[in-house]
């Protein structure tokens, strides 16, 4: 199927625990723990990010990144990154998939990345001032 943000905005809204709000370009996903995700189709890939922490919160950032690269395959189908956001630098998780994927792929990778930033800002909270 090809996924137009207004196709993807109906497929989350009908999942009850989201609130869904198309800002733009993308689509703006909260759950009901207060977590937000920006979903946004680029080219043949649909992105799903989710901010973690400000850069400058962390205490060592050397020491969090190896924490990161040790624990990454415990956390399925989420990344963590570090982006840019307008001029500050904030860790980020995100998931991304084809454009051509499956609604209940698209489903899981949301839910998914919920799971994991929760389980992210557990596990690195000790790297933050």
């Amino acid at each position: 199927m090809d996924w137009d943000l207004e196709k993807l905005e109906s497929l989350f809204t009908d999942m009850d625990d989201l609130v869904v709000t198309r800002e733009k370009e993308c689509l703006l996903i909260a759950n009901q723990d207060g977590l937000d995700a920006w979903l946004a189709i680029s080219g043949e890939q649909i992105i799903v990010e989710s901010l973690l922490f400000e850069s400058s919160q962390v205490k060592d950032k050397a020491a969090l990144d190896h924490d990161i690269l040790s624990t990454h395959m415990l956390f399925p189908l989420t990344t963590v990154a570090i982006s840019n956001i307008n001029g500050e630098e904030y860790y980020t998780a995100f998931g991304a998939l084809s454009a051509q994927s499956k609604a209940e792929s698209i489903q899981i990778e949301v839910t998914t990345l919920f799971q994991n930033v929760a389980a992210f800002l557990d596990a690195y909270e000790t790297h933050l001032k």
